[in-house]
């Protein structure tokens, strides 16, 4: 059978490495692809907004099932698009469809979500320019700091989290008066900050049934000590020392259970990975936020500890018979970080050679922004590779994936040298 994974990151890799080890699999195609899914997959250069040309791609490579990396093309209804038309509705897409995707797309109708079903989140509340006043009275009654979200996608930078009252109000303003984040703004959900510890819960789930994959904690400021800007994330480790068994269990019946239920009760048919980003607030969950498919380092120390074929997991989410199929998790830990362009998540330059990670031999090399230019692998983003590795300990995994870094170059590379510093261990410096 031949499948085409849609995205160019990290976790499209990890998809493709995963998938290439499926006896089931004919040929992998990536769309668009990276350097890293070149090697064992075949590169198609689409643009993932244009439905027509991923159809001529799927047909003319008789492609029988398709998976979806990133958020915007569920949003905006690949899953839905595929439905629609005669000749493409018998192949599974893995991803919700249009209304399955709100769950991300918007905020708003998360936050709706949740309280509707009773699943543990923060206080809240949605405004818009219509009713800024009632906004500022809402602030008014919060505990600083204030979080102010853009209803919509905004590319992981519509949040903000602010100590100020005065500066809540003003950013408030500027967001959906003066469209801070666009469209996405137009709406913004303000709500209560919540106090904890941070991780995220991965689901697949057919719609009916459900398989937990491995937790994990990924770390998202440039800066070591979690200091500076946000990012995509810049490392990420699983499974999450804190996320006991007694906790996931509270995770699945306080979050899991009702999320697949109140799908289902709603009438949303939903195929896919669904992306649970919580606050563990002294062994008591509360969702900070839902995704709508896997996350980015996150991929990359979540499947390496999977056992089963990840195909088949797929077939069993396409024909709903995911409770047939059988999962195993590695019981190691998995660590990864991430290699960054100099300057992100600010301007960085593009186009710089990439050497020594073909001499990489006890870790996974994902690739992430990574082109072939010229025979040479070079930059073309801004996280650039995430370097993974299985061990024992947090200790053991983090110390093969820094010797592996040292084996990797190209100019500005930057990475956080701490990963893993607030899991109750020392710094990992090499």
């Amino acid at each position: 059978m031949n499948v085409l994974i849609l995205g160019s990151g990290g976790r499209e890799h990890a998809f493709a490495l995963k998938l290439s080890g499926s006896k089931k699999i004919t040929q992998l195609f990536v769309a668009p692809g990276n350097a890293g899914t070149n090697k064992i997959a075949k590169n198609i250069s689409i643009n993932l907004s244009d439905f027509e040309a991923v159809k001529q791609t799927v047909l003319e490579n008789d492609i029988k099932m398709v998976v979806v990396g990133p958020e915007v093309p569920l949003v905006d209804g690949v899953h839905d698009f595929f439905l629609a038309d005669e000749s493409l509705k018998n192949i599974p897409v893995i991803g919700p469809k249009k209304d399955g995707a709100l769950l991300e797309g918007s905020k708003d109708f998360s936050k709706q979500f949740m309280k509707k079903h009773g699943i543990p989140t923060a206080r809240y509340q949605s405004f818009t320019k219509e009713n800024l006043e009632e906004g500022y009275a809402f602030l008014e009654t919060l505990e600083p700091p204030f979080v102010l979200k853009a209803d919509g996608l905004a590319a992981g930078k519509g949040v903000l989290i602010l100590n100020s009252l005065e500066e809540a109000k003003t950013e408030l303003e500027d967001m959906v008066s003066n469209q801070k984040f666009g469209k996405a703004s137009t709406t913004v959900v303000i709500e209560e900050f919540l106090k904890g510890i941070e991780l995220s819960v991965f689901v697949l789930t057919d719609g009916k049934s459900y398989k937990i994959l491995p937790s994990a904690k990924d770390y998202k400021r440039i800066g070591e000590g979690d200091t500076g800007l946000n990012t995509g994330g810049m490392g990420a480790i699983s499974p999450v020392p804190f996320a006991d068994d007694a906790f996931l269990n509270k995770v699945e019946e306080l979050v899991v259970k009702p999320t697949i239920a109140g799908l289902q009760k709603d009438g949303i048919d939903y195929k896919g990975f669904i992306f649970i980003g919580l606050m563990n607030d002294n062994g008591n969950p509360s969702v900070v936020e839902y995704n709508v498919r896997m996350g980015d380092p996150e991929t990359e120390v979540v499947l390496p500890r999977i056992a089963s074929d990840l195909f088949e997991l797929f077939e069993g989410v396409a024909n709903q018979t995911l409770h047939l199929k059988t999962f195993s998790v590695i019981n190691k830990t998995a660590t990864t970080v991430v290699l960054v362009s100099g300057g992100y998540p600010e301007a960085y330059k593009k186009n710089k050679e990439i050497t020594g990670f073909e001499t990489v031999d006890e870790s996974i090399v994902y690739h992430a922004g990574t082109a072939n230019k010229d025979h040479k692998v070079v930059t073309s983003g801004g996280r650039v590779m995430a370097v993974t590795s299985l061990g024992s300990t947090i200790e053991e995994a983090l110390e093969k994936t820094y010797r592996s870094i040292d084996k990797i170059h190209f100019d500005g590379m930057n990475y956080r040298k701490d990963i893993g510093f607030d899991l109750g261990m020392p710094n990992a410096e090499k």
